[in-house]
């Protein structure tokens, strides 16, 4: 388990890269929920902190024989952007459904790409092989304390740009992202409350939290491909389930419904994982506390024509 002083030590080296993300009201008829803007981070997405963190925490000769990732498509560009500032060799394996303009943004920042298969856990196993024969170093994309703390960075950042925050929304995918916040908010703001939000076709953490254990799901199915693996971490499971009042679930229809809502209203570029947050709120899904929300859109690589039309 990460602390407090983890996540504010993993500040030290995400400060130096990452973007301080605007926090800003919701303009359209909700006026106590406010947006922590990770869409306008550094390669589109707050993968970037971690990736960050855990590469600057690697000896010289480790970074030097390079490193691997696997990943549906934010991680991979974090873990790019993060490689390409430290002159390393980057190779990320990928979904072989991966959205094109997500692998496109890897190999741009100068990673190599391999598809590894059609689910969260092929590419892991592949990615693991591949460093077992390369030498490589696997970046996670969640289950790893200090990828965790640098996610955690966010809830440093929001609790000191909005100290009167009463809940926090955050999506969950793998859970780091929602194991990091919850870890800063918690340990800075006790009476806080946090929420976090599945897919109901990928409700990995749901579903470990129900059955008291972790469970891998025998596949997803759903338009939020940031939000997709089939098994959290054993390392987000005990965060999720220590510090995390509630985990609900939302549907397609409700999640494209809220990054049509931000693209439209907003005039902020979401894609479907990084609106699950707003979903959850617009349709009802989260009983809030009086006083201000704080939703994450934790990714803004979207495909518009495809949200707009979907």
């Amino acid at each position: 388990m990460i602390t407090l002083a983890d996540i504010r030590r993993a500040m030290e080296h995400v400060a130096k890269v990452a973007v301080r993300t605007p926090l800003i009201a919701m303009k359209d008829g909700w006026p106590n929920v406010w947006l922590k803007c990770e869409n306008l981070q550094r390669t589109g997405s707050f993968k970037v902190r971690g990736a960050t963190h855990k590469i600057s925490t690697l000896s010289p000769s480790v970074r030097r024989r390079g490193v691997i990732a696997y990943s549906s498509g934010n991680h991979a560009q974090g873990v790019a952007f993060a490689a390409r500032r430290f002159d390393i060799r980057a190779t990320i394996v990928m979904l072989d459904q991966s959205l094109p303009h997500k692998i496109e943004g890897t190999q741009a920042l100068g990673a190599e790409v391999i598809f590894g298969g059609r689910t969260s856990e092929e590419i892991r196993r592949r990615a693991e092989e591949i460093a077992a024969e390369m030498g490589y170093t696997v970046v996670k994309p969640f289950d790893d304390p200090v990828i965790i703390a640098g996610q955690g960075t966010v809830g440093l950042e929001l609790v000191k740009q909005f100290p009167d925050v009463k809940a926090v929304v955050v999506p969950i995918g793998g859970g780091g992202l929602c194991s990091g916040i919850a870890t800063a908010v918690k340990g800075l703001k006790r009476r806080v409350k946090v929420f976090g939000v599945e897919p109901e076709g990928a409700p990995k953490m749901s579903e470990s939290l129900k059955k008291g254990e972790l469970v891998t799901l025998s596949g997803t199915q759903t338009i939020a491909d940031g939000l997709k693996p089939v098994r959290a971490g054993e390392l987000t499971f005990a965060h999720v389930r220590k510090y995390v009042d509630d985990v609900v679930l939302v549907s397609d229809r409700e999640i494209l419904d809220a990054a049509r809502h931000l693209i439209l209203k907003e005039k902020l570029v979401v894609e479907p994982s990084g609106a699950a947050a707003v979903a959850a709120i617009l349709s009802g899904k989260i009983r809030l506390p009086n006083g201000p929300v704080v939703a994450i859109l934790s990714g803004g690589n979207a495909d518009i024509k495809a949200v707009l039309e979907g």
